[in-house]
């Protein structure tokens, strides 16, 4: 039974039957959107697909060279803004063959031969987490510039550490810059090792239990760039989520830094404390107090990190309790792994812009240095007199206890 007329474009799955409109809507949901990032990585990996099997002899050379051709085209059109994925096309993938089927008539066909859309979609997806990756650590790279130039400003300047949001011990803004340059090369570490862990090529597993004939995917793996081919077609299936729960975390680790380094200069930049000043023009105003100048971007990276964490939970929970093999529940990995890039990758180039930017005020440091910030080093000049610590701390919080 035919339910109305849906599109005349292709599905990758498409039999004689047609689709109901209403569930195709719901389907397809938003990747047209969301897959416009992915064309030219899909055309990438179609590319080594196509070589790949030309070198096996499936493809004569000169389909291969038409194949490969169109679709560095489509790539050119995609950098131009002019390769649109519509709703009809359901996902990038689809659009692609369809162009191709349109430019080139059967021999656009074969482009999917010993392929599924199941490792076409994640050999896609996994080249763009490698760009990501590698653009997350190019900017947690910048910050730490950021931090190091401004400890190069004003690192020998003093101002009190908190314990509790109260006034502990001496800190400095070296010693403040220093912390965190520290935390984003750890957190360049976890990305690179993220990004190392999931450089395993799908391609060539078909929807998670092989193709049934030769294949070389040890070739496409190496043409792609990959550091090695994900062996067992299962695992390749069961790894979508995976792979992007743990992708998620490292950024949410990022986020979580960000978050601290934010709330740190929302209270320093206080004026009633004002060891650091934001630029007037980093700051917004109130609709009815005119005198407020607000850390609006500060607060705003502050809350992204739960919507980083919110990404992570989804992932989490939609891929638990699923059978091996592929679902369409994987679906909906696709979005929070795009939008915690994209509120990583923003998140830190917005600060690294405000550190840029960022001045100490030595006279409110200093200010800031009340008589009770030294009790602990009153009760080391004790102690290096030879009394006991204890006794020395004693004898120091004795002057504090009123």
């Amino acid at each position: 039974m035919k339910y109305g007329t849906v599109s005349e474009r292709m599905k990758l799955w498409k039999k004689n039957i047609e689709l109901d409109p209403r569930i195709e809507r719901y389907t397809v949901g938003d990747d047209p959107q969301l897959d416009q990032k992915l064309v030219r990585y899909d055309c990438a990996a179609s590319i080594a697909h196509a070589k790949m099997l030309g070198k096996i002899g499936v493809l004569k050379g000169a389909e291969a060279r038409k194949l490969i051709f169109e679709l560095q085209n489509i790539t050119r059109l995609d950098a131009a803004g002019k390769f649109r994925i519509c709703r009809d096309d359901e996902d990038c993938h689809t659009a692609i063959e369809n162009h191709l089927t349109k430019k080139l008539g059967d021999l656009g066909k074969k482009i999917h031969t010993a392929r599924s859309r199941n490792d076409q979609v994640l050999a896609a997806l996994r080249l763009y987490y490698r760009d990501e990756l590698s653009a997350c650590d190019r900017n947690l790279a910048g910050l730490i510039r950021a931090l190091k130039q401004l400890k190069s400003k004003y690192g020998s300047i003093r101002f009190p550490g908190y314990t509790h949001t109260r006034k502990a011990m001496v800190s400095s803004v070296g010693l403040w810059t220093d912390g965190f340059a520290e935390s984003f090369e750890d957190d360049r570490r976890l990305v690179r090792f993220v990004s190392e862990w999931i450089d395993q090529s799908p391609l060539g597993t078909g929807a998670g239990y092989g193709i049934p004939m030769k294949l070389d995917r040890a070739y496409t793996a190496k043409l792609l760039g990959f550091r090695k081919v994900q062996a067992n077609p299962i695992y390749v299936q069961n790894s979508r989520g995976k792979f992007e729960s743990a992708l998620v975390h490292a950024l949410s680790q990022v986020m979580l830094d960000l978050n601290r380094m934010a709330s740190d200069l929302i209270l320093f930049s206080l004026p009633d404390i004002g060891y650091f000043v934001l630029p007037a023009a980093f700051c917004t105003g109130s609709s009815i107090m005119p005198q407020k100048k607000n850390p609006d971007v500060l607060e705003l990276i502050r809350a992204k990190y739960h919507r980083v964490i919110a990404c992570g939970t989804q992932l989490h929970t939609t891929t638990a309790n699923l059978i091996s093999g592929y679902h369409r529940d994987l679906q909906l990995t696709k979005k929070p792994v795009m939008e915690a890039f994209e509120i990583a990758t923003d998140s830190l180039s917005i600060m690294t812009h405000v550190v840029q930017h960022l001045k100490a005020n030595p006279q409110k440091c200093a200010e800031g240095l009340t008589e009770e910030v030294y009790a602990t080093e009153k009760v080391y000049e004790l102690v290096n007199q030879g009394m006991p610590f204890r006794e020395a701390y004693r004898i120091v919080g004795k002057r504090y206890e009123t």
